[in-house]
């Protein structure tokens, strides 16, 4: 992987089915526990053929081996990270692959959140047939992205994302 290679996103659900694709991200480092990609208005498709851009750069960090990613939404009234509770990703042939959970945790930059999606877990949970391995994972991961952002561990932090943009701000003014 280089700095500056662009990745397409492929989000799935349990049973397989791909839920969400993603256009354009752009790699932009590694370390022991995550990767950290960028992108800003990104054609994103919903499994339904409808499609959006997103509105705003944005800083992702896929983990390895937790099952969450995190993304920066560099908003110009702060920063918002919206938090998937997911498997862990797997990257090939440029494609970034995670399972999504449906959980969700929205952060504000006044420093509230909320857990989102409740109805949803619960429905897929039963649909899906979510193991009772899969479910302890999941409760357990939600619990500790809420304490990572409570102890305001890195990325939940401006500095971890200033420096990121800077380096995503390299590549597209390039």
């Amino acid at each position: 992987m280089k700095q500056g290679d662009e990745y397409n996103i492929h989000a799935y659900k349990h049973n397989g089915e791909l839920y969400k694709i993603w256009d354009k991200t752009i790699f932009l480092d590694q370390t022991k526990e995550y990767y950290v990609f960028a992108n800003n208005k990104t054609k994103v498709t919903e499994k339904d053929g409808r499609s959006w851009k997103t509105k705003e750069p944005a800083i992702i960090f896929y983990y390895k081996k937790r099952w969450f990613n995190i993304i920066a939404q560099l908003k110009h009234n702060g920063i918002y990270y919206y938090c998937n509770i997911s498997s862990p990703v797997i990257i090939e042939n440029n494609t970034i692959k995670f399972i999504d959970y449906d959980y969700d945790l929205r952060v504000f930059p006044d420093g509230t959140y909320k857990i989102l999606d409740e109805n949803e877990y619960e429905y897929h949970k039963k649909i899906m047939n979510y193991s009772s391995d899969i479910q302890k994972i999941i409760k357990f991961e939600l619990n500790s992205l809420v304490e990572k952002f409570k102890k305001g561990e890195s990325p939940f932090d401006k500095e971890t994302i200033d420096y990121y943009n800077k380096i995503y701000n390299k590549f597209i003014n390039n």
